[in-house]
């Protein structure tokens, strides 16, 4: 039986206290509660004492987070961990702790903050904020590129091998994973594909990281350093753009697209993995995503037209539109 909605008003209310939450959540994260909670609940003045904060303070943070299900408050008033707080651990499999961390931080908060100017003038106030564009700030602020990059992994993780597995790249032989990070994805497609050969595509640096050889996997993969918005790694089957296009406004995203269609085989195919936001009012990911999107990138989510256009101008047709388990889906596009 669903529960009864909330009353219109409180609903409002509740929304409007959104932030609070974040911020409490953000807190318990950054002072490790949840790692000094795997022993057994504890008291909130022995948890003060071990994390060192005021013990009045964190038992206040751990109520409100208790009540929606962040931690649990026992009848001698010792916290403990719920599963949601078994994510913000740091040394569990699928932890959330460092996607918390990125979510929270002010590349996001900040911008966010002043959402009215946004949508007044169509324009980020990131750059104004921080001094300059978004990856920009990010490569010369190496703490907080370094919580990006955490986070986006810890989020990605949790999707990759969902999605790999619900696309079949059986009949291909070579991919290529555009801007594919430290190759998390590209392990699963193939792990899921023994008979595939990958191509791991991104800047140097971010290559310098790549995972693929402590996966076992260096034999079927090659690392390509490169820029995806000059040219990619010609002559594969397929191209893979995942939470890519999503950073990007149209223009530069047909100049990516087209780079692609560009460079694959004749047959080949091009999967663009991003939200797909559907019709109606349903609650779906994409939506707070987009809106996030709009406050600190010049990027944004897409339907499925907006990306059948895109496709369209970088001579590219879209094929079909595929579900995952994930809050993001394939787009495949072929040659037009």
């Amino acid at each position: 039986m669903n529960p009864s909605p909330p009353h219109p008003a409180q609903l409002i209310v509740d929304l409007g206290f959104g932030f609070i939450l974040s911020g409490a959540l953000a807190t318990a994260t950054e002072l490790g509660v949840a790692d000094h909670l795997a022993r057994g609940p504890q008291s909130p003045a022995e948890l003060a004492k071990a994390i060192g904060a005021d013990a009045s303070a964190l038992f206040r943070v751990l109520r409100l987070l208790a009540s929606v299900g962040v931690f649990i408050e026992d009848a001698e008033g010792r916290f403990g961990l719920t599963p949601a707080a078994e994510l913000l651990r740091s040394q569990v499999p699928n932890s959330l702790r460092d996607a918390v961390l990125m979510l929270t931080q002010k590349i996001f908060w900040a911008p966010t903050g002043e959402l009215t100017q946004t949508v007044r003038t169509g324009q980020t106030p990131f750059d104004r904020i921080f001094g300059q564009p978004f990856f920009d700030y990010l490569t010369s602020d190496a703490a907080a590129g370094a919580t990006f990059h955490r986070g986006m992994s810890s989020l990605s993780d949790l999707e990759n091998g969902l999605i790999a597995r619900s696309y079949d790249f059986n009949p291909f032989q070579r991919v290529v994973d555009v801007g594919g990070g430290h190759g998390g994805f590209l392990i699963e497609v193939l792990q899921s594909t023994p008979t595939l050969q990958g191509v791991l595509f991104d800047h140097p640096h971010v290559l310098a990281g790549s995972r693929l050889a402590t996966a076992g996997l260096a034999a079927r993969c090659e690392h390509a350093e490169g820029d995806f918005f000059q040219a990619v790694t010609p002559g594969a089957d397929v191209y893979v753009l995942k939470r890519i296009l999503h950073d990007w406004n149209d223009e530069v995203c047909v100049n990516i697209l087209r780079n692609c269609r560009n460079a694959m085989a004749s047959h080949g195919r091009v999967l663009v993995i991003d939200t797909v936001i559907p019709p109606g009012n349903a609650p779906h990911g994409g939506k707070v995503l987009d809106v996030m999107m709009l406050a600190s990138l010049p990027g944004r989510e897409r339907t499925e037209a907006e990306f059948r256009k895109l496709l369209a101008e970088a001579g590219l047709q879209l094929s079909r539109t595929l579900s995952t388990p994930t809050a993001l889906s394939i787009t495949e596009a072929i040659a037009a």
